[in-house]
């Protein structure tokens, strides 16, 4: 939904930078996948088809935090 993101919080050695990536647009959400000490962050469509994607390796991430779309929208019901 639009309003997903997901703040990466990556260790630098000499300090630490923060990344975001947010669903851009209505429709797209914001996945992620941690799998062979890679950290993947997917913005995609309602499809599933990745609009961006940015990579991180797992050992250097020190945070990973999701914030939901509030979900204030309308429903299907409406």
């Amino acid at each position: 939904m639009k309003g997903d993101r997901v703040e990466i919080v990556v260790d630098f050695g000499d300090g630490s930078r923060s990344y975001e990536v947010v669903a851009t647009r209505a429709g797209r959400r914001v996945e992620v996948r941690i799998a062979r000490g890679v950290v993947e962050v997917s913005e995609v469509t309602r499809t599933g088809t990745p609009v961006r994607t940015a990579r991180f390796m797992a050992g250097r991430t020190l945070a990973l935090v999701e914030f939901p779309a509030d979900g204030s929208g309308p429903t299907a019901g409406d």
